[in-house]
């Protein structure tokens, strides 16, 4: 097979091969899910730190929260009674 030969190009055979080529030597699909859920469950379970924030639905990774995050901790939410500081005279 040529490596510059274009996906369109390729025969049902050697698409065959590829796909052989991938389910043989990684993991993939359902098989990667399942693994991933595993490894987290494990680290909720023991409660190290990256489980406990699996858990609350922060970032794992070190990522800072107080102004970021967004992603993970959802839409801003309004708090009442809170104004910023007006500046007096």
């Amino acid at each position: 097979m040529e490596p510059a030969t274009k996906v369109r190009d390729l025969t049902d055979d050697e698409i065959n091969r590829i796909r052989e080529f991938i389910d043989r030597n990684f993991v993939v699909e359902g098989e990667l899910r399942k693994s991933m859920r595993t490894n987290i469950q494990r680290l909720v379970e023991i409660n190290c730190y990256r489980g406990v924030r699996h858990r609350r639905g922060l970032p794992v990774r070190g990522q800072r929260t107080r102004t970021n995050a967004r992603t993970k901790r959802g839409a801003r939410k309004t708090v009442a009674g809170k104004r910023r500081a007006v500046a007096k005279k």
